[in-house]
């Protein structure tokens, strides 16, 4: 049986998300591999060290931040990462050397910024000819050393033409590229599709013919949902506040005029959006593909604030007019009068997308698998059960 090792790790939500529905679309597909979830910083740091020290994940500090929407500053810190990153290259790649051969897998897939050039190059020196591949959960490469690293002989999974044309521009090859229909959404997105949407409303104590907004912004959610909240107290809502538990009690006191249903976390995200009749919240990829997915046109936001991997995507609601880009929460108001007004062409437009990512990944995985030629693995030491990596090949 071949193994396959998805890499993710726990900054936001959507990499591990992404890892995990690839997890569950392969085994319902009755694939004969065992496909394993790697969080690349257990990998990294399988003692813990960095917990013990500091009392916290590495992921936590971001996630915190997402939680509160202290996003402003992202892009230079971005920048100090990758510095980081680079000067730590070496150790690193060891690191990941020893992981891999210790587990020894038949296929690595990153579905992670930034280590792309560190899982590349502990692969190809450890394990000659296992495939190593990309998919990028984000619209688009955020250059230099985001997504894509140029010269390295990968395959890239890019779910939109932009991504198509950087991976280009990086020097990768048109059969190194793999376009897809989007990005990857869970399973169950595609299940239970038909709903009574006028019922489902009732049940939740909404009207049933009153046009319902859906806010969502991501699962740590964020305080600015409570500002959105306030501006938009006459128009009907449904909040998913995430695990974010302070914001849903702040809600669930507010006074509103017109119905707000406030939910915390809650795994059917899929059926609250296809509640509603359009969407408000960050340009996150993997919550605009879901909205998009389920038939919402998307009121969201480009600012100071964004996330610098995530600007594009609001460029591509624009460019594919599906919905409204605002500059602040400001405008909220404002931005729901034109979604409004507009909400029949906008959901028509929403729904000549058809996003099948998750399903068109494993066949790209399984020519890669076929393809492969794997030499055998260099010996381990008896005594320590490390290897010598000096005839591996020199780090790049």
């Amino acid at each position: 049986m071949k193994t396959i090792d998805l890499i993710y790790f726990n900054a936001g939500g959507g990499h591990r998300a992404a890892a995990q529905a690839l997890q569950a679309t392969i085994q319902a597909q009755g694939r004969p591999w065992e496909v394993r979830l790697v969080n690349l910083m257990a990998a990294l740091d399988p003692n813990g060290l960095f917990r013990k020290m500091t009392g916290m994940a590495p992921e936590d500090y971001y996630n915190r931040r997402l939680a509160r929407g202290w996003t402003i500053g992202l892009a230079q810190e971005l920048k100090l990462l990758q510095a980081m990153i680079r000067f730590s290259h070496a150790t690193l790649v060891r690191a990941l050397q020893q992981h891999w051969l210790s587990s020894e897998p038949d296929l690595v897939v990153s579905l992670v910024p930034n280590f792309n050039r560190a899982l590349y190059d502990s692969v190809s020196t450890s394990m000659p000819g296992v495939p190593f591949v990309t998919i990028l959960t984000d619209m688009a490469d955020h250059p230099p050393h985001f997504w894509i690293e140029p010269g390295q002989q990968q395959q890239l999974v890019c779910g939109t033409a932009r991504a198509v044309e950087q991976a280009l521009e990086a020097g990768y090859a048109p059969a190194q590229i793999a376009r897809v229909s989007g990005m990857i959404l869970r399973p169950g997105f595609y299940e239970h599709t038909d709903i009574d949407r006028a019922a489902g409303r009732k049940a939740l104590g909404l009207d049933p013919d009153r046009p319902t907004g859906v806010v969502m912004f991501g699962g740590e959610g964020s305080m600015q949902m409570a500002r959105i909240a306030a501006a938009l107290s006459d128009v009907q809502l449904i909040v998913l506040c995430g695990r974010n538990e302070k914001l849903a009690r702040q809600l669930r006191r507010s006074p509103t005029q017109a119905p707000h249903v406030i939910l915390g976390f809650t795994p059917d995200v899929a059926r609250c959006m296809r509640l509603g009749d359009f969407f408000i919240g960050k340009p996150g990829p993997g919550s605009l593909s879901e909205a998009v997915h389920c038939g919402l046109p998307p009121i969201t936001f480009e600012n100071a604030w964004t996330m610098p991997q995530e600007r594009y995507n609001a460029q591509w609601v624009r460019d594919l007019d599906l919905g409204v880009v605002l500059k602040s929460t400001r405008h909220i108001e404002s931005g729901t009068r034109q979604m409004i007004a507009r909400l029949s062409t906008l959901r028509e437009r929403v729904g000549r997308i058809h996003n099948r990512a998750v399903f068109e990944v494993p066949p790209i995985l399984a020519r890669l698998l076929n393809d492969a030629e794997v030499p055998s693995l260099p010996a381990r030491s008896r005594e320590s059960g490390h290897i010598d990596f000096e005839n591996l090949g020199a780090l790049r």
